[in-house]
C-alpha cells in the first residue's frame, strides 16, 4: 500500500516498559520507560485522565487543527536511552501534520519475544502468503 491507501498511525504513552536496545546492533532490554515530561504532547494526553484513546485527525479536523501545532513529543523506537531521554528521544512535532491517527496508552508493556517454539507449524510468510 502507498500513497492514498496507507494511513500512518502514531503511538504514544506517558510510562510502563519498552523492549529496545541501548545501541545499534545492541542486544534487546527491557527497559523502563520515564514519566513524560511536563510541557510535552503525552504529559497533556497523561493529564487528560483518560487512560487510552484514539485521535483519528481525518474524523476531527478542529482536532487536527489544533494538534497542528509544534508540541514537544518523544519518540521510541528501536534504541531506548532514558539517561539521555530528552536529548535523544524528544523534537518538537505537530501531531496531525505528521500522523493520520494518534494511538494512546497511559501506560504500555514491553513486547514478549517469541522463542522458535511460538512459530511451529506457521509459515515464514504468515499472516501475507508470499
Amino acid at each position: 500500500m502507498s500513497g492514498a491507501q496507507a494511513a500512518l498511525i502514531g503511538m504514544g504513552t506517558h510510562t510502563g516498559t519498552v523492549a529496545a536496545a541501548s545501541d545499534w546492533d545492541g542486544a534487546m532490554e527491557i527497559k523502563t520507560v520515564r514519566p513524560s515530561r511536563r510541557g510535552s504532547v503525552e504529559r497533556q494526553f497523561y493529564e487528560s485522565g483518560v487512560n487510552r484513546f484514539l485521535l483519528d485527525f481525518a474524523r476531527d479536523p478542529a482536532l487536527a487543527k489544533r494538534l497542528s501545532e509544534a508540541r514537544l513529543e518523544r519518540f521510541i523506537g528501536v534504541i531506548y536511552r532514558p539517561e539521555t531521554e530528552l536529548q535523544s528521544h524528544y523534537a518538537d512535532a505537530a501531531l496531525s501534520k505528521q500522523f493520520d491517527a494518534f494511538v494512546w496508552f497511559d501506560e504500555t508493556r514491553a513486547v514478549e519475544e517469541i522463542g522458535p517454539e511460538g512459530h511451529r507449524g506457521v509459515p515464514d510468510t504468515f499472516p501475507f502468503g508470499v
